[in-house]
Formats: C-alpha cells, structure tokens, sequence
C-alpha cells in the first residue's frame, strides 16, 4: 500500500466504501441524533403536524447537499436547527400570505373548559407569533422545549448571557401582549 496512504485515512478505496458512502453515513448518524429537534423547531413555528414534517424534511434535504462543506461537524446540531428555522420560517410568511390554514376548533362541540383552553392556548400562540424572530425562537427552544440555557446557546451560537437576556425580553413582551 502507498506510504500516503496512512497518514491520508479515508482518500483510498480500501474496503470498496467511497468517501461519499462515508460522509452519508455520517450524515444519517448525526441526523437521528437531532431529527426530533428538528421537527419539534418547525413545529414551534408552524403549529401544523404536516407542516412541521415537510420543512424538517426540506431541512434535512437541503443540509445533506451542503454537508460537505460542513467545517466543524460538531456544530451539526446547531446548524440543522438553524436551517431547519429558516425553512419554517419561510414557509410560515408563504402560508400568512397565502391566507393560511387556521386550526379549525368547534367551540361548541367541547366542554366549556376545553374551550377556554382552546381560547388560551390560540391567544398565547399569537403572542408568541408577534415576538421578534430571535426572541421567538430562543423561547421556543427554551421555554416550550425545555432546553437548558447552555443548549440553547450552543444550538444558537450566542453567549449563555444572550439567551438569558433574550428570554427575559421574550417573556417580558409576552406579559404585556396578553395582559
């Protein structure tokens, strides 16, 4: 074997797997790692099940040509998120100009609480529709996800500090949009 060979791992054919078979399977290894991420970040912006399933999906389509070119493979789960975003995003401002899908409630067909509930839940979400993107999706990420202050920072690629500051931001304007 060719002494470059060692010290270039992975630019010879030697077991009949190309470097493109390798980034592949690379790629579809760090997606199961994150892809419930990304659905749950499309979803946040588009509250619609299939909706949410087709930007993941056009997420993962467009990060998966782009792959390669990924310098810090490490930052894969901030990145898709981030792409994953943009898409939702996207395809939210298309669907508000289209004149949108509502979710259709019968607020008679429910108890008077279910409906309450309904009412509620329609008025937070339109809040938190009105924030700034970057206040909108930090809370998304932390306050409706769960995620801790360092996760979210990392997935962002903001200082911890930011996304306190933002989440205070958030929740402040919230408070006033639904008082």
């Amino acid at each position: 074997m060719h002494e470059r060979a060692v010290t270039l791992p992975g630019r010879f054919v030697t077991d009949g797997a190309t470097d493109a078979d390798a980034l592949s399977r690379e790629f579809e290894a760090r997606l199961v790692e994150c892809s419930t991420l990304a659905f749950r970040v499309a979803y946040g912006v588009l509250r619609h099940r299939e909706d949410a399933e087709d930007a993941a999906q056009e997420a993962f389509t467009r990060a998966y040509r782009s792959f390669s070119q990924l310098r810090d493979r490490d930052r894969f789960r901030a990145w898709i998120v981030k792409a994953t975003w943009r898409v939702a995003i996207t395809r939210y401002h298309e669907k508000k100009r289209r004149g949108g899908r509502e979710l259709a409630v019968d607020i008679d067909a429910v108890s008077p609480d279910s409906a309450d509930a309904v009412e509620r839940a329609g008025r937070l979400w339109r809040a938190i529709d009105a924030l700034p993107e970057k206040l909108r999706m930090t809370l998304i990420l932390a306050g409706i996800e769960g995620h801790h202050i360092r996760e979210v920072a990392a997935l962002l690629d903001v200082p911890e500090g930011t996304v306190k500051s933002r989440l205070f931001d958030a929740r402040k304007q919230l408070k006033e949009r639904l008082s």
